[in-house]
């Protein structure tokens, strides 16, 4: 009996907090997708300043994990998930007010420092009851939810956008956020210890040492990948791909839910090279492909490979974070993980959107795809495995 309570992993806590996760990750997608347009139609920004909307968010929530992991040894988790899903409702709130571009860019960084705070607690809490034997697994399923809402909320937001006004998105978002809130108060998370440090005075005590390299080639990877999560609505206006790029992230996400459990089964049987490596030509090929369509069949075919490579790659790397080190240092593991993450995903659109006038997309997207090609250089030499 005992042995099989030690292998479940389906658990009430793990569907709620991956769907907690899922609709977090959701709006905010969702509203990257459409958030540089919004500055750029309805604030008169420029592209640079526009970016930096999209960016900043990221900052916030890399600030937001960075609090929660000095608090975490000290601090209830469940009051910390509580206190972040509450400051995400009400600073999702604040996007229904019109006071400019320095107002926006403080919401979104107080956006995402809330966001931050509620995504690090709910990813520390999963790895943390999923079953030892089982953690590939578990974090491939809770990965899931990422995936999911890495292609619905980006086409809610395409989809809706010039169906509706900025202001109902805004709307549609904050009733998310308090039914999510709502959810997460109501959850009993399991009382158990967070081993962490006491003093973060050191940054061994908040990055985890092996999982450094692993870590900074997806802040690479997110940094490329954010030029498609931040500008490709502007680039399908461009191109005159408006209604496909809608589709876009379903056709990601679609790829990722039928391709993910054959890479997960292959990492387990063969290792994580056998994944990754056509990752990186996958990423590559997709991106060239995107940087010259003009038409709805190569823009979507570009979504595919995509999602093939990217969509496959983060949840690979993500494991292999994990299982570089002992149960104890998993938690640290996790969190610079997705430090590094976010640090991809807000530089990206502040540095993209700032060269974007100069280069234009298609030498963007091309300067990217090589990008990958050098990074899969680099994968084995980083010393990976």
């Amino acid at each position: 009996m005992k042995q099989m309570e030690k292998r479940s992993l389906w658990t009430k806590e793990f569907v709620m907090l991956s769907s907690i996760n899922f609709f977090l990750i959701f709006m905010y997608l969702l509203l990257n997708s459409i958030i540089t347009l919004y500055a750029l139609n309805e604030l008169g920004t420029t592209t640079g300043q526009a970016g930096v909307v999209a960016g900043i968010f990221i900052i916030g929530a890399l600030v937001g994990r960075l609090v929660t992991g000095m608090l975490l040894s000290k601090v209830n988790g469940q009051s910390l998930l509580r206190f972040g899903l509450l400051f995400f409702a009400l600073t999702m709130a604040l996007y229904i007010l019109d006071f400019g571009f320095v107002f926006l860019a403080l919401t979104r960084l107080l956006n995402g420092f809330a966001m931050g705070i509620a995504t690090t607690i709910i990813g520390t809490i999963v790895v943390l009851t999923i079953p030892e034997e089982r953690s590939g697994e578990g974090i491939g399923y809770f990965a899931v939810s990422t995936a999911l809402a890495t292609g619905i909320g980006p086409f809610v937001g395409l989809f809706l956008m010039p169906r509706t006004g900025f202001t109902t998105i805004f709307l549609f978002c904050l009733l998310l956020a308090v039914l999510g809130m709502m959810c997460g108060w109501f959850l009993s998370v399991p009382s158990k210890k967070i081993n962490t440090p006491t003093s973060y005075l050191k940054w061994t005590h908040v990055f985890e040492r092996k999982a450094l390299p692993i870590s900074l080639l997806i802040l690479v990877m997110t940094f490329c990948f954010s030029s498609i999560l931040s500008y490709i609505s502007l680039f399908a206006i461009e191109r005159n791909l408006i209604t496909a790029a809608s589709y876009f992230f379903i056709v990601y996400t679609l790829t990722v839910l039928v391709s993910r459990p054959v890479t997960g089964r292959l990492m387990d049987q063969r290792g994580p090279d056998v994944v990754m490596y056509p990752a990186f030509l996958l990423i590559a090929v997709g991106l060239f492909f995107l940087s010259s369509a003009t038409d709805a069949v190569v823009f979507l075919f570009a979504s595919l490979l995509i999602g093939l490579g990217f969509g496959n790659l983060s949840s690979i790397s993500q494991t292999m974070a994990v299982k570089a080190v002992p149960r104890e240092g998993k938690a640290r593991a996790t969190a610079t993980f997705l430090i590094f993450f976010d640090i991809g995903n807000g530089l990206g659109p502040v540095v993209l959107g700032l060269m974007l006038p100069v280069i234009g997309y298609t030498v963007m997207y091309v300067l990217l795809g090589i990008i990958v090609l050098l990074t899969s250089l680099l994968y084995r030499r980083l010393s990976l495995r």
